[in-house]
């Protein structure tokens, strides 16, 4: 940087999902430009605890909820918003960063408004097919913009197609057209996320006797979230299925080492699509019917016209239908390697290194327009 150091701050957080991609764009920027990083998040959100424990100062803010809330909390959520703009306004003064990236959550909004009232150059970083409220509203004012599927450009000023950023280690060796088929030991991979999902923890219980018989040799790893994990344990033990054969974890922590054994996953479809695309994953979706602008059931869609992936509706989620659709994947090795060449063909291995080029060119335009 011609004046200095480079600094960055990153408005967003609340699920994992917000959280991180802004730690690994945080970390592009302080390991290959030795950027200063502060994040703004909301005590509420997983940055909270991830923030500090990556190295980075956080900074909170109030901010709500707007979509899919009561009345109630919408109300709060207004009147939050003009103090957690002034709030933000008093850091960017403070800070002085040359760019303001907004990774979507709580905390992007007001981060992001309080950038552009400020004249400071930003970035926004939208991972779905559909953006959410916030940066729908701010789309045409940001400098630029980080997308992940083409058709989300649109919504955006000066967007390029840069796709999510994924840990390296995730990223499969393209997958051959035999991976898969005629193999026994299939592993069936059950992840949505932190929290995990309620229709899986209910579901996977029901059926998984009945997996089990129809597909011999088939384990299965359940990533179930800390709130359900032990309900869900009990479940399965209830099940009577072969307790050798599955596991059930509150979190997963080595999600490379779950998606390289996998051969098949069933999952939500929000930010998890990038890692199934760059680890070469034949998957089942079930997205979550509460998800803001259905942005989950519209990433799925993408991933299933490119004949990646396939979509279950959670309301059609029955028992039933969901082991139907897992033994007829699981029965079909070539079906899934095509599945999975088609997923590894709609990755994009350097989001990462773009985007944080994306910020640093932001900051030299800044720094050369002498403002």
């Amino acid at each position: 940087m011609r004046d200095g150091a480079l600094r960055v701050m990153i408005a967003g957080g609340g699920t994992g999902g917000h959280v991180m991609p802004a730690l690994a764009i945080g970390r592009a920027l302080r390991d290959g430009y030795r950027a200063e990083v502060r994040v703004v998040g909301t005590a509420r959100g997983l940055e909270a605890r991830l923030v500090p424990e990556a190295g980075f100062g956080l900074e909170l803010v109030r901010s709500g909820q707007w979509k899919n809330v009561s009345l109630g909390t919408r109300l709060r959520t207004m009147m939050d918003l003009p103090l957690g703009v002034l709030r933000c306004v008093r850091l960017l003064r403070e800070f002085r960063p040359q760019v303001v990236v907004g990774v979507g959550g709580y905390a992007s909004g007001p981060g992001m408004i309080a950038a552009l009232v400020m004249g400071v150059p930003t970035l926004v970083y939208e991972p779905n097919a559909v953006p959410g409220l916030t940066n729908r509203q701010l789309g045409r004012f940001v400098s630029a913009a980080a997308v992940n599927f083409a058709n989300t450009a649109k919504f955006f000023r000066h967007a390029e197609v840069t796709g999510v950023p994924v840990r390296p280690e995730i990223f499969a060796d393209p997958p051959s057209a035999e991976d898969g088929a005629g193999r026994a030991g299939l592993r069936l991979l059950v992840t949505a996320g932190s929290n995990g999902a309620l229709v899986f923890n209910q579901t996977m219980p029901l059926i998984v006797k009945d997996l089990l018989e129809q597909v011999p040799g088939l384990s299965v790893v359940h990533q179930a979230g800390a709130r359900q994990l032990e309900s869900t344990r009990e479940a399965y033990r209830a099940s009577g299925a072969d307790p050798a054969r599955w596991r059930v974890e509150a979190f997963l922590t080595d999600m490379a080492e779950q998606y390289a054994a996998a051969d098949l996953v069933l999952a939500r479809a929000g930010s998890t699509v990038a890692e199934l695309c760059a680890a070469a994953k034949a998957s089942l979706l079930v997205p979550l019917a509460t998800a803001a602008d259905d942005h989950q059931r519209r990433n799925a869609e993408v991933l299933v016209a490119a004949g990646a992936a396939e979509m279950l509706l959670q309301k059609d989620a029955t028992a039933e239908a969901l082991c139907g659709m897992l033994v007829r994947l699981l029965k079909d090795g070539p079906g899934r390697a095509a599945m999975a060449q088609r997923a590894r063909a709609l990755a994009k291995p350097g989001a990462l290194e773009r985007i944080a080029e994306m910020v640093v060119e932001l900051a030299e335009e800044k720094s050369g327009s002498g403002r």
